[in-house]
């Protein structure tokens, strides 16, 4: 593995760890209306991201216009899916399943992504990062286990797993225009409006109420750490090596919650979660390379493009 490699890994893994350790945070949000929290928090994330974009050589507004209307399509379609939706789905499969049954179906995430990502790139895909991904998603179900659902439960786990699919594949294309931060910057403000518009369509006037002192905490965290610095990471980490090698990381989600959890008493760490997140960890590294060999398919994009989580409300995963 090579130094740009290295750092992509690391970057890919440091997102997905912000992203599992902010489970706290979702369950102090608990209360508060869902759209007008997605709507707080990628608002003040994209705000917290202006300031960065001023540090870039090329002008941000140039390349906004330099964009066409099926790369615009596209953000908003990575915003509603892998943002919003995903969110939604998540929290929907919560109403009548257990939490790790969508965490399951997330932890699938980095198969669906490799064999579709080089599908869409006319490739076949690669042997390695299949492998891979197979272990992580098998350590993934070992560390969360599985918990009660019905139907409902289980198809809103698909809509999710579609969701973090959908955050990856859909930001491929834009992110060389555009780079990370501005990227960043840019699908926050998209989804903070589509948020609005379905607080609005689904609440009324109520989709926003003043957050208490806890929910304001938690909200800043989901916003400052888990969306600013988890979204720069991750699509900064997904330009240097790939989005299936970065998906890889996704599993990490559920290692970084179980390993915090009995932090503030939410969960115990036994043998299952140390098993899981040993499988999960030899998945990650022999996917990304760091046992000598490398998924060249996975770590060559597409040409047009440089990469694309969860930092999102729900703990699973960076967008």
């Amino acid at each position: 593995m090579n130094a740009t490699s290295l750092r992509g890994a690391l970057l890919a893994a440091l997102a997905c760890v912000l992203v599992g350790a902010s489970f706290t945070a979702n369950s102090v949000l608990g209360d508060y209306p869902f759209a007008g929290g997605q709507a707080l928090r990628y608002g003040f994330a994209a705000l917290l991201l202006v300031p960065l974009l001023r540090r870039d050589p090329d002008s941000t507004t140039a390349r906004l216009r330099r964009l066409t209307r099926r790369q615009w399509g596209r953000l908003a379609l990575l915003a509603a899916v892998g943002m919003v939706g995903f969110n939604l789905a998540v929290l929907a499969a919560e109403q009548s399943a257990e939490p790790a049954v969508p965490g399951v179906f997330v932890g699938c995430a980095p198969i669906v992504v490799g064999v579709l990502v080089p599908l869409l790139d006319g490739r076949r895909p690669s042997r390695v990062t299949l492998y891979a991904a197979g272990l992580v998603a098998v350590g993934a179900f070992t560390v969360q286990g599985w918990g009660r659902t019905d139907l409902a439960g289980v198809l809103f786990s698909v809509g999710a797993l579609a969701g973090e699919v959908g955050f990856a594949v859909l930001a491929v294309p834009v992110l060389r225009p555009l780079g990370p931060k501005l990227l960043s910057a840019t699908v926050c403000g998209v989804a903070a409006v589509e948020s609005a518009l379905l607080g609005l369509l689904m609440d009324g006037g109520s989709f926003l109420r003043v957050p208490t002192g806890g929910e304001a905490a938690a909200l800043l965290w989901q916003a400052a750490v888990v969306t600013v610095i988890g979204f720069v990471c991750w699509y900064s980490g997904m330009q240097r090596i790939g989005a299936e090698r970065a998906t890889l990381f996704s599993g990490l989600i559920p290692v970084s919650a179980a390993l915090t959890a009995p932090l503030v008493g939410a969960g115990t760490y036994g043998p299952a979660q140390g098993v899981g997140s040993l499988l999960v960890g030899a998945g990650v590294a022999y996917g990304s390379g760091v046992f000598g060999r490398r998924g060249a398919a996975g770590a060559r994009l597409p040409d047009g493009a440089a990469g694309a989580p969860t930092g999102r409300l729900s703990g699973w995963c960076p967008e």
